[in-house]
């Protein structure tokens, strides 16, 4: 007697193309904080579609014979809008195509994955998911700031930087704790409008604050600094940028290893 749910999971492998997108992450920058996995399809790719904040160290580490499309991103500009990207990733998997879609990072914290993903289920397209160092925790690891400790942080949370400041969905009281790490993605934009919303809902101005510019790279920059001072200080670098805040920033001249050129 044949299984329905079997039955049902066949059906629907059977409907799968030949073609596979492994959709991969980067981690932070430095190439040795890639994973095994990761690095053994970046060998196997017949094609690699790439982000803006894949380090060129890891595309040189990319299959020599795989055709290269980049569809990167910054603030307010996008080369290639996310249904062509979708576009892409489907037709060369219906072609039969290994693809790598190769994102900084993690793919699914701030990486629009999610959507790429959905996008290949539905047209019963094979897909993998190989996670990636988030830059959250790679870059803070690289300039010396635990996210969590004992004596000052019990609990981090991760939010976009990317808020509009009419029709916030941030609840921002519930960000505002003195025993918490806040690290804030892609906020240097909105560093005025952070400081002035956790100042507002109770977190002290001498907060100690932290940008973390390139992270885990040779060019990584570490700007200490307070919630009070926190535009000021964002003026001073450049993306891509975390801004990290709690008491756990002030660890960084204590707890400094990594030597950036």
């Amino acid at each position: 007697m044949t299984n329905t749910s079997e039955h049902s999971v066949m059906g629907t492998v059977e409907k799968r193309t030949k073609g596979l997108v492994s959709l991969v992450g980067a981690g932070p920058g430095d190439p040795e904080l890639l994973t095994m996995k990761a690095y053994r399809l970046l060998k196997q790719a017949e094609v690699v579609v790439y982000d803006r904040l894949v380090s060129p160290e890891i595309m040189a580490l990319v299959n020599q014979q795989a055709e290269q499309i980049y569809v990167g991103k910054k603030l307010d500009y996008h080369s290639v809008p996310q249904d062509q990207i979708n576009r892409i990733l489907a037709e060369h998997a219906l072609k039969g195509k290994h693809v790598v879609r190769l994102k900084g990072g993690d793919p699914f914290i701030f990486g629009r994955g999610g959507e790429e993903i959905e996008c290949l289920a539905e047209q019963h397209i094979r897909f993998e998911i190989v996670p990636g160092i988030t830059a959250a925790a790679g870059a803070t690891a690289y300039a010396g700031i635990p996210l969590t400790h004992r004596d000052y942080s019990q609990g981090v949370q991760f939010i976009t930087g990317h808020i509009k400041q009419d029709g916030d969905y941030l609840s921002w009281s519930s960000l505002a704790q003195t025993n918490h790490t806040l690290v804030f993605y892609m906020g240097l934009k909105q560093s005025g409008h952070i400081s002035e919303q956790l100042l507002l809902n109770g977190l002290e101005g001498s907060t100690p604050c932290a940008i973390i510019e390139r992270g885990t790279t040779a060019k990584q920059k570490v700007f200490l600094t307070t919630l009070t001072a926190l535009p000021q200080a964002a003026k001073q670098a450049e993306s891509p940028a975390l801004i990290v805040v709690g008491s756990v920033a002030k660890l960084h001249e204590k707890l400094n290893w990594f030597a950036a050129e």
